[in-house]
């Protein structure tokens, strides 16, 4: 691989890091246990919440000492990464429907039900979500900075669409629009206040609508489904514009993660041009870690002073990566991208849902450390 510029090589001093991570982390099993039996009755809220500090602020201490220069909770006190947030929106019930949701892995089909949702009242944040969450998270982090993930807008509506909004409340649906990017920047600021200054918008809408199966389900619910990226990308911006000074925020974009499947497929050719180019973030982190994702491409859009972290290193499998392939990728991606712009990372969190990929804990440690020294090899 080429060396690197002086400038290329500079050790970055604000988020994303030139190593870095998506957010999720497999359980470990003394909290799985104790989840268990909280579901049972046999352990008391009060002690699976000491279960979980205990838990995460180990995991906090190993990833500052794999050399992680930002640090999450793992979220470990969440059963999955978007809808412990979205179901704390005002407005947003949590309904009886059991949406079956397709998803497919190396041996064939997959598939998992969860609890549907509605919107039955003005969408309002009635407190900080995961505040808890994070001021315990930065309260144990020493060298690391403290990341928070949350799940983007346009998750909210992605899950069920508009037929899930009660038009007696929303008989303009641009007011439903209004609200919810006001909601969360309502989010952004309380989060700021507690200090958060690395925030991370999943997002899994954004890469579905490159797979033309995904847009054509879109449209079969009535949903403008050739522009629809376009809508959530002027909500996130929307949600961000009062974003607290020195706060960093990226987005992660991926094509589903629940035990080592996935949903969609397909490159980001669709929505390149209009995601990088208007999206209000200061990274992307980007999932590329086999076929699945396309090439490198459309990165091309990417404009200036922003941040690409690749997710070369699959969190799906539990087989260690190469160096040498992880640097001549890198190099590939620095055709379109310039090479100071580009970071590492997993391809996905270990863990979006409290089941976690098929990988044991030591697999996971090993991908991140394989992170942390071949981002030093490249950048220094």
């Amino acid at each position: 691989m080429s060396v690197p510029t002086a400038q290329s090589a500079r050790q970055l001093t604000e988020p994303p890091f030139r190593a870095d991570h998506v957010g999720s982390l497999l359980r470990p099993p003394m909290l799985l246990a104790a989840r268990e039996a909280h579901a049972e009755g046999k352990l008391s809220a009060e002690d699976l919440h000491g279960v979980e500090d205990e838990a995460i602020t180990t995991v906090i201490a190993l990833q500052e000492e794999i050399g992680l220069r930002a640090a999450t909770d793992g979220e470990f006190r969440r059963t999955s990464w978007h809808m412990d947030f979205i179901y704390q929106l005002g407005g947003i019930q949590k309904t009886d429907e059991q949406m079956r949701v397709r998803m497919r892995n190396a041996r064939g089909e997959n598939s998992f039900t969860s609890a549907g949702l509605a919107v039955r009242a003005p969408v309002r944040l009635e407190h900080t979500i995961f505040g808890a969450d994070f001021r315990f998270l930065a309260e144990h982090t020493r060298t690391a900075v403290p990341k928070l993930t949350i799940p983007s807008p346009s998750m909210v509506h992605y899950r069920s669409g508009t037929a899930a909004i009660d038009r007696s409340v929303y008989p303009d649906v641009e007011q439903f629009w209004t609200d919810l990017s006001a909601a969360y920047a309502d989010e952004v600021r309380a989060l700021g206040e507690l200090g958060c200054r690395y925030l991370q918008f999943d997002d899994t809408s954004l890469a579905y609508l490159n797979d033309p199966a995904q847009r054509a389900m879109m449209a079969g619910r009535g949903e403008d489904a050739d522009h629809q990226h376009l809508r959530y990308i002027r909500l996130i911006n929307a949600a961000l514009a009062g974003r607290p000074a020195g706060m960093r925020v990226t987005t992660h974009m991926c094509r589903g993660n629940y035990r080592s499947s996935w949903a969609a497929e397909g490159g980001y050719d669709f929505v390149a041009e209009a995601l990088f180019g208007e999206l209000e973030v200061d990274g992307f982190f980007c999932e590329f870690d086999d076929e699945r994702s396309g090439g490198f491409e459309p990165l091309r859009f990417v404009p200036p002073g922003k941040r690409v972290v690749l997710g070369l290193v699959t969190s799906k499998r539990p087989e260690l990566e190469s160096k040498d392939l992880l640097k001549r990728r890198v190099e590939e991606a620095s055709k379109y991208v310039p090479l100071e712009q580009l970071c590492l990372s997993p391809q996905c969190g270990f863990s979006s849902t409290v089941e976690g990929n098929a990988l044991t804990l030591e697999e996971q440690v090993a991908k991140l450390r394989l992170i942390v020294e071949t981002a030093e090899e490249i950048w220094g």
